[in-house]
């Protein structure tokens, strides 16, 4: 790593707690993630933590805002007041890394259905480095000034628990009374060398629609098709007019990516189905063309049905949406200026962006505010650098591959680092 003349270098070394106890709460709440909605055991475990923090009967802490959210408030004389975010939530993924902390659990979903649980993006890993942020800043208080908000958001991945937050009056002065922040700051583990970091300034995390298409045919016997108005060829020739909204009316140069997730009917081979069930996902990085390929995602759905000749239109359901995640440009240059003081030529300023998406920039954009997100590496650089070697980039595991495995560290200690180096880079004396 590179050297760090940072002016924050020396207070982080002095102040930061050793991290073995970090690493084994981390390996516990990796063994123990809670689906969206549910992190009812993730949340007691942050707020017995915070209480228990050195100089945490200093934090004012407001839990159950939205669900499982909560914020720990830390005021400390004059000065800007920040939010930091850390999000809570795991996926309902099976585990398949080996690891010794490898989680075994499941949960029964809000839907009924029991599936596997897996902190497959690395939630755990912001848990932790959130925790320890807290106590880095809790004991250096002498060379800061001004107010920090801990947030924990839970349901990120379903991409409502930022807007549940909100909606149940996170900055309404009469309920949880969050106080107003002027800067919002939040960060992800993401498949870099574990030990870098990376941010960019405007768009840097694309927005994500998805949607549930129910498709309404007239089912009947197999030998009778002349009989039926069939749903599944109707729904395989929107799938297959859907490819073309990226390949032929959207630019070359502009980013999109439309895509088929599943596609659903019937039960048996002999019986054609009287609905068919496409699930798609749509990810953009601009708000015109956003609308534009949701307009043409439902011209397509209608014509396809009108030639069909179905006996009624479509039903299309969206059931998630998360917003273009767009980095303001005067705190994206104060932070990235933080972390490459910090953190050297690990630091890349100007990263590509990321077509992976979060509900993170609502608690900025709802209030006004603007807001930084930015990304700290966890893949082991001896195992990243030779697969590149080797040509194997593709299967380096990403977010949310049942093999995501982050290395422990240097993960944790960067995540921490550059948590508070950004909080300092506004806040420090």
């Amino acid at each position: 790593m590179a050297s760090k003349p940072s002016p924050f270098a020396s207070i982080i070394n002095k102040h930061r707690p050793a991290l073995a106890s970090y690493e084994d709460l981390y390996k516990h709440c990796h063994a123990n993630g809670e689906l969206s909605t549910q992190e009812r055991e993730t949340a007691a475990l942050v707020t017995s933590h915070l209480k228990k923090l050195l100089g945490g009967g200093d934090l004012d802490i407001r839990p159950n805002i939205g669900g499982h959210g909560q914020i720990a408030i830390l005021r400390n004389g004059e000065g800007k007041t920040l939010l930091l975010r850390a999000d809570i939530d795991a996926l309902p993924v099976q585990e398949k890394t080996g690891l010794p902390y490898a989680s075994t659990k499941t949960m029964t979903d809000t839907d009924g259905q029991v599936k596997p649980v897996m902190h497959a993006c690395g939630h755990d890993f912001h848990i932790t480095a959130m925790l320890a942020a807290a106590e880095t800043l809790l004991a250096s208080r002498s060379h800061w000034s001004g107010t920090i908000v801990f947030l924990f958001q839970p349901a990120e991945e379903r991409g409502s628990g930022a807007r549940a937050m909100i909606d149940d009056g996170l900055y309404d002065q009469s309920k949880h009374a969050c106080p107003i922040p002027d800067v919002v700051l939040g960060q992800h583990v993401f498949p870099l060398q574990a030990g870098k970091t990376a941010t960019r300034v405007g768009s840097v995390m694309s927005a994500a629609d998805s949607f549930k298409i129910t498709i309404y045919g007239s089912g009947g016997h197999g030998s009778m098709p002349h009989k039926t108005i069939d749903p599944v060829v109707i729904a395989s020739y929107i799938v297959v007019r859907l490819q073309s909204i990226v390949s032929r009316e959207v630019p070359p140069d502009e980013t999109a990516v439309v895509t088929v997730g599943a596609l659903q009917a019937g039960s048996t081979e002999n019986i054609i189905s009287d609905e068919a069930v496409i699930k798609i996902n749509i990810r953009t990085v601009s708000t015109e063309w956003r609308d534009r390929i949701l307009a043409s995602v439902k011209r397509i759905v209608d014509a396809e049905c009108m030639a069909g000749r179905c006996p009624k239109p479509a039903l299309i359901e969206p059931t998630s949406r998360f917003p273009l995640t767009v980095n303001d440009e005067s705190v994206t240059k104060v932070v990235s200026g933080g972390l490459s003081a910090y953190f050297g030529d690990e630091h890349d300023p100007n990263v590509k962006n990321v077509l992976g998406s979060e509900d993170f920039g609502l608690l900025g954009s709802s209030i006004d505010r603007p807001y930084c997100f930015w990304f700290f590496g966890g893949h082991g650089r001896e195992y990243y650098d030779s697969m590149v070697k080797e040509g194997k980039e593709h299967e380096i595991p990403v977010n949310h591959s049942p093999f995501f495995a982050p290395v422990v560290q240097p993960t944790l200690k960067t995540g921490v680092d550059a948590m508070v180096v950004a909080a300092l880079s506004f806040l420090g004396k």
